[in-house]
C-alpha cells in the first residue's frame, strides 16, 4: 500500500476514533448535567414537601364566628362577629409569636357564603368545615360570644365534642386558663355538646370558645377593650400551648 494512502486511511482512522471519543464525552457530560438538574428538582419536591408537612404539623385553625351578614349576638352597642374577629386577630399574632402556623377562617366582616345564597348559614358552616378539613390541623378554636336571659349571668365558657376525648383535654386546659387569667369569680367547667354543627361535623380536634357574655352589662364592657381582649386572646393561647405540650 503507497505510503499516501496509508497516511490518507490512518488519518480517517484517527478522525473517526477522535470524533467517537467526543462524542462519548459529550454524552457522558449531558447525562451528568441531566443528573444534575433531575437532583435539583427532586430536592426542591422534597424541601417543599418537607416544608409543607412541617407546616401542616404546627397548623393551628382560628375560626371567628359568623360574619358578614351574619351578625351573630347584637346588643344596642355591640355585634358579636366584631368582637369574635377583634379576638382572634389576637389569638393568631399570640399563636404565632408562639412559633406555630395559624389559618384562619375569616380576617374581615366577610361570611364564608356565596352572595345570593339562599341559605347563607349552612353554606357558611359546610366551608368552614371544609376549609378546616383542608388545613388539616393540629387542632381548631372557633371563637364566639355567649349570652342569656337573665343579664347577672357572665364568665367564659368552652365547649367540646362529647365523644371527643381530646376535645376534652383542650377545652379543660383553656378553660382552666380562662378562668384564672381572667379572674373569673365563679368559674365554669368546660362543657360537652353533641348538638352544634361545627363540633359534629369539623374533622380533628375542635373547641367552641365563649369568651363572655354580651348580655352581661360588666362584661360586656370588658370585651370592647382591646387590653382585655389581649388577656382572653392569651388566656386561650396559654390552654392550647399547654394542651399540646401535654400530648408531646
Amino acid at each position: 500500500m503507497p505510503d499516501t494512502l496509508c497516511s490518507i486511511y490512518l488519518t480517517e482512522y484517527v478522525q473517526r476514533v477522535f470524533f467517537m471519543v467526543r462524542s462519548k464525552k459529550a454524552l457522558e457530560l449531558c447525562m451528568g448535567i441531566l443528573l444534575i438538574v433531575g437532583a435539583f428538582l427532586l430536592s426542591r419536591e422534597v424541601v417543599q414537601v418537607v416544608s409543607q408537612n412541617r407546616k401542616a404539623a404546627k397548623t393551628i385553625v382560628v375560626d371567628a364566628g359568623h360574619g358578614g351578614d351574619d351578625p351573630g349576638m347584637v346588643t344596642e352597642e355591640l355585634k358579636e362577629k366584631d368582637l369574635n374577629l377583634a379576638v382572634a386577630k389576637k389569638l393568631k399574632k399570640y399563636l404565632e409569636d408562639a412559633g406555630y402556623c395559624v389559618e384562619m377562617t375569616r380576617t374581615e366582616d366577610k361570611g364564608l357564603y356565596q352572595e345570593g345564597t339562599r341559605n347563607q348559614k349552612v353554606q357558611d358552616m359546610q366551608n368552614r368545615v371544609a376549609f378546616i378539613g383542608e388545613k388539616t390541623p393540629l387542632l381548631t378554636v372557633s371563637i364566639h360570644q355567649n349570652s342569656y336571659p337573665d343579664p347577672s349571668v357572665k364568665g367564659p365558657q368552652v365547649f367540646y365534642y362529647a365523644d371527643s376525648v381530646e376535645g376534652e383535654k383542650l377545652a379543660d386546659s383553656i378553660q382552666d386558663q380562662m378562668n384564672e387569667r381572667l379572674q373569673i369569680e365563679s368559674p365554669r367547667q368546660a362543657k360537652g355538646n353533641t348538638t352544634y354543627y361545627l363540633l359534629k361535623k369539623s374533622p380533628g380536634v375542635l373547641n367552641i370558645v365563649e369568651c363572655g357574655f354580651m348580655t352581661n352589662p360588666e362584661e360586656a364592657a370588658y370585651l370592647q377593650q382591646a387590653d382585655y381582649q389581649e388577656k382572653v386572646a392569651e388566656a386561650i393561647g396559654e390552654g392550647i400551648r399547654g394542651y399540646l405540650e401535654q400530648k408531646e
